[in-house]
C-alpha cells in the first residue's frame, strides 16, 4: 500500500513539474513576442538608430514614434522624441521638428535633456533663416518675416539662462551675438528701405525700434543716423537734434557724421 502511494505521489509531482516547466516556456515565448517588452523596445530602437545613421529618416521616424507610444514617460521615450525631432530636421521638415521639440519642452520640463532640446530648437530655427538670408536680394525686404531668427534667439537665451553650465551654452552664446547683430542689421536695412522711398515716418519708427531692442549691435550707428535724417525731413528739429546728439556721443568717429551723411552704405548683412 505504501509503495503504491509513493508511486502515485511521484506521478503527481512529475506532472506538477512538467506543468511548471511548460508555464515557464510559455512565459518566455510571450515575453519574446511582447512588443512592449524591454527587449523588443531595445531592438526597435537599435534599428531606428541604424536608420538614422544611414539617412533613412522616414523609416526611423516610424520606429521612433512606436517607441514614443510604448515607452511613454521613460528615458527611452524622451530620447525617442528628441530623435524624431532630429530626423525631421535632417529630412527638411522644419515645422515638424519644431512641433516635436515644443511638445517635448512642454511635457518634460524637468528632463535631463532639456538643455539639448532648447539647443536643438535654436539650431533648427537658426539654420532655417541662414538659408533665407542669402536669398533676400531677390525679395521685397519689407515683406520678410524674421520670426525664425527671433525664435532661435529666444531658445538660445532660455538655454544659457536656465543651464549656464551646459555643454551647449558656449555655442549658444556665440549664436545669440550673431542673431542679435543680424536682426539689428535687418531692422536698419528696412529703415533704409523706407527712407530711400521717402516714407520718413516708417523709417524713423523702424530705426528707433532697432535702437531700443538692439542697443549694443553694430548697426545702431546707422539706425541713429537714419533717425536723425528722417526727423529732419519731417521737420521735427528737436527729435533730429536728439538723435544726432546720441549718435555723436556713442559714435564720436562715426562715418555718417564725419561725411555729412554721405557715408558709403555697407550691405545690410555685413556686420563688420
Amino acid at each position: 500500500m505504501f509503495v503504491e502511494k509513493f508511486k502515485a505521489g511521484r506521478l503527481v509531482a512529475g506532472a506538477a513539474l512538467m506543468a511548471f516547466a511548460l508555464g515557464l516556456a510559455g512565459c518566455g515565448s510571450l515575453a519574446k513576442d511582447d512588443p512592449n517588452s524591454q527587449a523588443a523596445l531595445d531592438k526597435l530602437y537599435a534599428d531606428a538608430k541604424d536608420d538614422l545613421s544611414s539617412g533613412s529618416y522616414d523609416r526611423a521616424i516610424k520606429a521612433l514614434e512606436k517607441i514614443e507610444g510604448r515607452a511613454a514617460g521613460t528615458t527611452m521615450g524622451q530620447q525617442a522624441t528628441l530623435d524624431v525631432a532630429w530626423a525631421n530636421y535632417k529630412s527638411g521638415e522644419r515645422a515638424a521638428a519644431i512641433t516635436t521639440l515644443d511638445r517635448f519642452i512642454k511635457l518634460n520640463p524637468s528632463s535631463p535633456a532639456m538643455d539639448y532640446a532648447l539647443y536643438m530648437k535654436g539650431i533648427v530655427n537658426f539654420n532655417e533663416d541662414l538659408g533665407l538670408f542669402g536669398r533676400l536680394a531677390n525679395q521685397d525686404v519689407s515683406e520678410r518675416d524674421q520670426q525664425a531668427s527671433r525664435e532661435a534667439l529666444l531658445a538660445f537665451r532660455q538655454l544659457v539662462e536656465q543651464f549656464p553650465e551646459s555643454k551647449y551654452s558656449a555655442d549658444a552664446r556665440t549664436r545669440i551675438d550673431f542673431i542679435t547683430n543680424t536682426l539689428a542689421a535687418y531692422e536698419v536695412h528696412v529703415a533704409r528701405y523706407y527712407f530711400n522711398r521717402k516714407a520718413y515716418v516708417a523709417a524713423a519708427n523702424r530705426a528707433q525700434s532697432a535702437v531700443a531692442e538692439f542697443q549694443y549691435a553694430p548697426g545702431i550707428e546707422e539706425a541713429l543716423f537714419i533717425m536723425g535724417e528722417s526727423y529732419d525731413k519731417l521737420g521735427l528739429t528737436q527729435l533730429r537734434d536728439d538723435a544726432r546728439r546720441v549718435l555723436d556721443k556713442n559714435f564720436p568717429d562715426s562715418q555718417y557724421a564725419s561725411n555729412g551723411g554721405s557715408a558709403k552704405k555697407k550691405p545690410w548683412w555685413q556686420l563688420w
